[in-house]
């Protein structure tokens, strides 16, 4: 089973296909339980394919990023599409995804927490804003997050997903907060992308407590690409 095998976390890849392929050559699928970030999307290329890549994999589960969230925005209301393209959108990526209706239910589909047996906890924005999904019931905040994200998504309500998944990072610079979350969540770190770094390797705070693997993969999205190490590797124990 996937669970059993260690983890790879995938950053952000922004349709940058060929650094994808790149990255994950020296990690074959049957060997490790692949877990991508979001925001596979925008900015390059190749962002539908991307997504197929990512959905294919064996052992793979991805994460919902809010550049998959405007996709869907714009897809459903051509109001946002205007928004959506601002940020990276490619118009030829929305004409492929209006085609194959099983991606789009597949994309909606897809969490925005992810907890491991370990206790990490895997999301696309390292940030607290999830909270705002939460109710009064906390007694399993990651699954209410999960549920009531998909409820918005499913109501239309893109701008609000969007609003909670696009805050910047903030783990890094408040450990106070970052604790807070980890103890909402009964997570002992949590691994995200969404805030490039710019170091060669995922980005390490408060003694691994908060892990940061957007490590700038795409050549679309960055004016200087970063090592796809920084991006792209195994979950440390």
């Amino acid at each position: 089973m996937a669970a059993e095998l260690p983890a790879l976390i995938v950053g952000d890849v922004h349709g940058d296909i060929e650094r994808l392929f790149a990255a994950l050559k020296p990690y074959p699928a049957q060997d490790w339980r692949t877990i991508f970030l979001g925001d596979l999307v925008d900015f390059g290329a190749f962002g539908v394919g991307c997504l197929r890549v990512a959905r294919d994999r064996k052992n793979s589960e991805v994460l919902l990023g809010n550049h998959e969230v405007a996709m869907l925005g714009a897809l459903a209301d051509p109001s946002r599409v205007g928004f959506w393209v601002g940020i990276g959108g490619q118009l030829h990526d929305l004409d492929e995804l209006r085609k194959d209706e099983s991606l789009q239910a597949w994309m909606r589909e897809r969490p925005m927490l992810l907890k491991l047996d370990d206790g990490t906890l895997v999301q696309h924005c390292g940030n607290d804003d999830y909270r705002m999904l939460i109710g009064d019931d906390r007694s399993d905040p990651v699954s209410e997050i999960n549920d009531n994200g998909r409820l918005v998504l499913e109501a239309g309500d893109t701008h609000l997903l969007w609003n909670v998944m696009s805050g910047k990072g903030i783990f890094a610079a408040q450990p106070e907060r970052l604790d807070r979350w980890l103890e909402l969540t009964g997570s002992r770190r949590v691994v995200f992308g969404h805030t490039p770094h710019h170091e060669s390797k995922p980005a390490h705070y408060h003694g691994g407590k908060a892990i940061n693997f957007d490590g700038g993969l795409s050549r679309a999205h960055y004016r200087r690409a970063q090592p796809l190490s920084a991006s792209v590797g195994p979950l440390p124990p």
